[in-house]
């Protein structure tokens, strides 16, 4: 989709603190459908073998199952988007998850039926990505260009702060007094609520229609092949996707097998592991909003490289080399797990740095971008099985730095390309220089 700034309305540029104030109660809505969908983080699994019965190997199949749908939900954010416009994919990802989870608690789980747990929880895998991804390209499409970072910002940090961070939190209050089973109850009226915010309290008309427009509106087919092909024909995109790709795939590994090396070898109690996860996350939260405004302000492919790429792989080796050096020494280590939750955050001015390469085709390229996001969830965990037997959990690490290495080498190749007539561009009533120069 092209939009000049001519287009919109001098409202739609208005700002709070880096928000666009036309889709402030957006912000807000995924904020609480995300404390919603992190009610069940912590407990669940556990709920699921020790109250129900199920076997580890079960439950996992249920949470691979989540994983996969997960993914696929994803990558169908941005190409829904292009067809039928952010708010109806939002609508469409909250109607799918608030339906299979009252299933689940209304139906599956009181008749202890593993197959229909299977079927509801996993079916509910396309809600959140389908509701969150899906307003991340309504501001893709909404915010001013030169305040992109910024925004983006805003929204990892209320997709973090409600995931992993209030919705544990809310469990943690909830569990004691009413149980966990009614406290997915609460969940599900954290969904709804985030949704109802979205659908009437978010007039921003830019999210009601599909993006692509004219030539560019195709079948629900070619949408979809769209999104696979627009990764070879623009080949920066194509990089782009392998970027977030890597973004997140030594958080996920991390996740899995440092715990094992930290509480097994160096001598960290479970509940020390738990605190630096915090650690990781706060890092992360603090420096989202701050690292999206510096790459509008000095450059997108700098910050990705340098602050996500270069401090992401230096952080992935600290996290073996220090412990293993210092032993159990917990503050040295938290600067460690510190250090990848700000390298995470470095990553996040990428999305407008991808679709600057072929701005007629944002859905599809966002579509490609998630799916680097999705898959990062099943390629950490991989590479870490397929490597710790014979590598150790320094070999793995090392994979991971080399990873993020490799991607802060491949965005510094996506300088935006100038077309024809975009040597300079006017944006609010400032002339500028093109996009190819950050």
């Amino acid at each position: 989709m092209s939009r000049t700034p001519q287009s919109a309305p001098p409202s739609s540029h208005a700002a709070l603190f880096g928000l666009p104030k036309v889709l402030l109660w957006g912000y807000v809505g995924v904020l609480l459908f995300m404390i919603g969908d992190g009610v069940e983080t912590s407990y669940l699994p556990a709920y699921l073998k020790g109250d129900l019965g199920f076997t580890e190997s079960s439950v996992g199949i249920v949470f691979t199952v989540y994983g996969v749908t997960a993914a696929v939900g994803a990558f169908l954010a941005g190409g829904l988007s292009d067809l039928w416009g952010p708010r109806r994919v939002m609508m469409l990802g909250a109607t799918c998850w608030a339906v299979c989870h009252a299933l689940l608690l209304a139906v599956a789980i009181p008749l202890h039926s593993y197959a229909l747990i299977l079927l509801t929880y996993g079916l509910r895998g396309f809600g959140y990505p389908l509701f969150a991804y899906g307003f991340m390209v309504w501001i893709m499409a909404s915010a001013p260009e030169r305040q992109l970072g910024k925004a983006l910002g805003w929204f990892w940090f209320c997709f973090t702060m409600g995931y992993p961070v209030l919705g544990s939190t809310l469990v943690s209050f909830l569990k004691p007094s009413i149980g966990f089973y009614h406290s997915l109850w609460i969940s599900l009226v954290m969904i709804t609520a985030g949704a109802l915010v979205v659908l009437f309290l978010v007039r921003d008309r830019a999210g009601f229609q599909g993006l692509a427009k004219g030539t560019e509106r195709v079948g629900l087919p070619r949408t979809f092949l769209g999104c696979f092909t627009v990764m070879f024909a623009e080949p920066r995109v194509g990089m782009g996707a392998v970027v977030r790709l890597v973004n997140t795939t030594s958080q996920f590994g991390v996740w899995v097998f440092v715990p094992l090396f930290l509480v097994d070898r160096i001598g960290f109690s479970g509940q020390e592991w738990a605190s630096l996860l915090i650690v990781m996350m706060v890092s992360n939260l603090a420096c989202v909003v701050l690292f999206g405004a510096l790459g509008d302000k000095w450059s997108r492919r700098k910050t990705v490289a340098w602050l996500g790429g270069v401090v992401s792989a230096l952080a992935c080796l600290a996290l073996y080399y220090v412990p293993t050096a210092a032993g159990h020494d917990y503050p040295l280590v938290a600067v460690a797990v510190g250090a990848l939750g700000v390298g995470m955050a470095g990553y996040v001015p990428l999305p407008p740095l991808m679709t600057a390469q072929a701005p007629e085709r944002k859905g599809q390229i966002m579509s490609a971008y998630t799916l680097g996001a999705g898959a990062s969830m099943a390629f950490g965990p991989l590479i870490g099985t397929v490597f710790i037997g014979s590598l150790g959990i320094g070999g793995v690490l090392g994979i991971y730095a080399a990873l993020h290495l490799l991607s802060a080498v491949l965005v510094l190749c996506m300088k935006t390309p100038e077309r024809p007539g975009e040597a300079v561009a006017v944006r609010d009533g400032e002339v500028v220089a093109a996009a190819g120069t950050r």
